[in-house]
């Protein structure tokens, strides 16, 4: 268990707290690049407790900047996007990417509030689909090239899922956790899809038989690599099919690779605040011969997920997103961590929380955290390592029809 005290310094992100300035120190999604549309190119972002908007101005460039105009307060989000920025939609202020205010009409001209009215912009970039953002303090690292957002041996699809009502760390901690999979994901699973039709159930028939082995024993490996550190966890199945994985790394602070049946997938889990969670994906799908694809970003599919919770209190649990967003959310907005009960399979969850400790220490005694990427030629291409049992594992059970 931890101490309250200990809870809070990992749950707590607003500005100035401890675990929030440590995150505010690696680049996070903030958007799908489709939400911004020819009709509405501006966007709400609420990210560790701070209220901004993304807006593209006439010119095509991106910016990122607080949600109010400072002369009344106002929401720019019904503002006006022009060609060299966003016009405040009470009385007119206009502001650019850079968050300087370039217009002020009533006012006097060379009026020091001009000067007064700049807003904090925070730098932002678009890779794989989606908008990037970064929160701390300058200079700004690289954003990753993490290899499943630069590869072109295959196609990339984005997948925003339902905004989570929980804190960031839950969900974080579900990675470390290898356990789990056998009764969220295969027994409850099971049980879930006799409601569904029957061609769900022929669906889901790899994943159910790879999850429902027996699990014979857990390990994890903490990597500190020069361009992230990170937990592999590895899993011992028995049963008919005995197998070994290789394992896939959780990323610190708050990403998992993971292999999903034929995918590829990266996930983010980006706090918008100490009680809710937005998580973004995007799927890698190689092409079978290792050819080129030109994909470009505006070809991206985009998939956003509905929120499984019904009114009667009952979650629809026909798919994994949709089981881990119960237990994450049915442990609490801020789950309670004095009163948990652990035990030896949760050790990958100790070992993590060790981590986040020592790295918040880290940023409080002035230094840089692991997996902050400043070096180009580190960055050229991002590469790891995966099981590959469970494509294998759905190939397998195809051919043997």
């Amino acid at each position: 268990m931890l101490s309250a005290e200990d809870n809070a310094l990992f749950t707590k992100v607003g500005p100035g707290t401890p675990c929030g300035e440590l995150l505010r120190r690696y680049w996070m999604p903030v958007a799908a690049i489709k939400e911004l549309t020819d009709e509405k190119p501006i966007k709400r972002v609420r990210i560790m407790g701070e209220n901004l908007v993304l807006f593209r101005d006439g010119k095509g460039n991106l910016g990122l900047i607080p949600e109010r105009c400072p002369h009344r307060h106002v929401s720019l989000f019904f503002g006006f996007c022009e060609d060299d920025g966003l016009r405040c939609p009470y009385h007119g202020w206009k502001f650019d990417v850079n968050g300087n205010c370039i217009e002020q009409p009533y006012e006097r001209p060379n009026s020091p509030l001009m000067k007064q009215a700049k807003l904090r912009s925070y730098p932002v970039k678009q890779l794989a689909g989606l908008v990037f953002a970064y929160l701390g303090p300058d200079p700004a690292p690289l954003l990753p090239n993490w290899e499943l957002l630069i590869r072109k041996d295959g196609t990339r699809t984005n997948v925003i899922l339902p905004v989570h009502n929980n804190n960031w760390l839950q969900a974080q901690e579900n990675s470390h956790d290898p356990t789990h999979t056998f009764w969220l994901h295969a027994k409850l699973f099971e049980r879930a899809l006799k409601k569904r039709p029957p061609e769900e159930a022929k669906k889901w028939a790899p994943d159910l038989a790879y999850f429902g082995r027996p699990i014979e024993g857990i390990d994890f490996e903490l990597s500190r690599e020069k361009t992230w550190t990170g937990i592999r966890k590895v899993r011992t199945y028995g049963g008919d099919r005995p197998e070994k994985e290789h394992g896939h790394p959780a990323i610190f602070p708050n990403i998992l690779i993971a292999p999903q049946a034929k995918y590829l997938t990266i996930h983010f889990r980006v706090p918008i605040d100490d009680t809710h969670t937005a998580i973004y994906w995007v799927e890698f799908l190689r092409t079978e011969d290792g050819s080129i694809v030109d994909q470009k970003d505006e070809d991206i599919s985009l998939d956003i997920m509905t929120h499984p919770l019904q009114p009667d209190g009952e979650y629809e649990l026909h798919n994994f997103v949709y089981q881990d967003q119960m237990a994450w959310e049915t442990q609490g907005a801020i789950a309670d961590r004095t009163t948990e009960l652990l035990g030896a399979s949760d050790r990958g969850v100790v070992m993590y929380r060790d981590l986040l400790r020592q790295q918040i220490r880290k940023v409080q005694e002035g230094g840089e955290p692991d997996g902050v990427v400043r070096d180009p030629k580190l960055n050229e291409i991002i590469r790891f390592t995966y099981s590959q049992g469970q494509a294998q594992f759905a190939e397998e059970l195809a051919s043997a029809k």
